[in-house]
């Protein structure tokens, strides 16, 4: 039997591909059902619509569902349609009519919006959690490579001098940005909708503001058609955000796979995390960055993925915004699990020196040489134009040696600096206040 149903039954295949896939996405929601239905609950019994007897019932069983799901001891049965009708049904075999009260004032359009909005911010909540270790990874790897030279390319021809400590902390600094991406999400999400009920509100005397506090929430939406809107709009969000963070491991994996290349043989890894060739001995392959462009750019099009299945759907609740969590879901995993595997790698990264003694990376320093007659005070074009022919006379002698001072150059990598702006960040999420508020409801 449905929440919804009455009296007939529901043609079998209909039923089937309706519910689809819900029941295996809905377990990702079963912790922030329970969450939900606490602060929902606690706010019924103080506006009268649930009896503190009730309640202490409620409250009871609601938290020892909540130890079930973490212990892994909770599924969605058979012929249960989603999360919030197993969670509703157990509480009726367990304790009776109090389990039916509990949907008063809400309806599964709110209550899978609130579950969303809770489960999107712990899964932020990770995301950047793995970003920041490997963003410390990062700057570490900066400041121990900071004086081992390395090409620079633009258009992939070799340009200017550059340093493993450049090369790291530009992707240090390119997460802080990622972590912008992440709390403008967080914002987005940390919004209370319940109490919008199938989107149009409720006759009850509802108090949104206690279950936005209860929950932790920063705000509520307030006008509860918006709320409603919320759905789709949340997760497109979090998912821009997601690509941000994927873009900056994608371009990571690809110098990886680059620079692992014979051909420029700038780094190494040891052989047990590579992987060979069935049929040539010698190969090393990185399939570990491979693996990682791949996913991440595929990550990439998780935003336009979103948008596609909810373009120019009107106001309201629409069955298509149930597909959101088929593609959302299974792709933060799979960012967190390249987010970790980047980490692992660099770890047991070996960087190669002196790799500018090589006479074919000589003209990288033709630059330093214009500026070093600059500063003697030969004017730009003619050091410029006499430092091109001694390159096309064969007359250039390189003097490896780089001079560059200024904030964020090789000699200056403003590391510390870096650093700051993503403490700045991270502080702004204020996780220890929802991990209290939600510590709070099951305790």
């Amino acid at each position: 039997m449905k929440l919804w149903q009455k009296t007939n039954d529901v043609n079998k295949a209909v039923e089937r591909f309706t519910v689809g896939r819900d029941r295996e996405m809905d377990l990702y929601l079963a912790e922030a059902d329970v969450l939900g239905s606490l602060a929902h609950t606690r706010m019924l019994e103080s506006v009268g619509l649930l009896s503190p007897e009730d309640l202490a019932l409620v409250q009871r069983e609601l938290k020892n569902v909540y130890r079930e799901i973490q212990a892994g001891k909770f599924t969605i049965e058979e012929g249960v349609e989603d999360v919030h009708s197993q969670v509703e049904f157990m509480l009726t075999q367990r304790i009776g009519d109090a389990g039916k009260k509990i949907h008063s004032g809400r309806s599964r359009n709110d209550q899978v919006l609130v579950d969303l909005r809770i489960f999107l911010r712990r899964q932020i909540k990770d995301i950047v959690s793995d970003s920041v270790e490997l963003f410390r990874l990062l700057q570490k790897l900066s400041e121990q490579y900071k004086e081992v030279l390395m090409p620079g390319y633009t258009h992939l021809q070799i340009a200017m001098p550059s340093s493993f400590g450049l090369w790291f902390g530009a992707y240090a600094e390119s997460l802080v940005d990622d972590m912008e991406m992440m709390l403008a999400a967080y914002r987005v999400c940390n919004k209370n909708p319940l109490g919008s009920a199938a989107g149009y509100g409720s006759s009850f005397p509802l108090n949104r503001t206690m279950t936005t506090e209860l929950l932790g929430f920063d705000t509520l939406n307030y006008n509860v058609v918006y709320a409603q809107m919320g759905r789709g709009k949340s997760e497109r969000i979090m998912a821009q955000a997601m690509s941000s963070v994927a873009a900056t491991l994608a371009k990571l994996a690809m110098d990886n796979t680059l620079f692992l290349n014979q051909n420029f043989g700038f780094i190494s890894y040891p052989a047990e995390l590579t992987t060979g060739s069935s049929i040539m001995p010698h190969k090393k392959n990185p399939d570990v960055w491979e693996l990682i462009r791949g996913k991440c750019n595929l990550i990439q099009g998780l935003p336009n993925q979103i948008a596609m299945m909810t373009t120019n759907l009107p106001c309201g609740y629409h069955r298509d915004l149930q597909l959101l969590k088929e593609v959302l879901f299974p792709a933060i995993a799979e960012l967190r699990s390249c987010i970790h595997m980047a980490a692992y790698m660099l770890e047991n990264i070996h960087v190669k020196e002196n790799i500018l003694d090589d006479p074919k990376y000589d003209y990288l320093f033709s630059v330093e040489t214009v500026n070093r007659m600059v500063l003697e005070g030969v004017p730009f074009r003619e050091a410029y134009k006499k430092v091109g022919i001694d390159i096309e006379q064969g007359n250039f002698k390189a003097e490896k040696q780089v001079h560059h001072v200024h904030e964020g150059s090789i000699g200056n990598l403003c590391t510390d600096r870096i650093s700051a702006l993503m403490q700045q960040t991270f502080d702004r999420f204020g996780f220890d206040r929802v991990d209290q508020a939600e510590a709070d409801l099951v305790k």
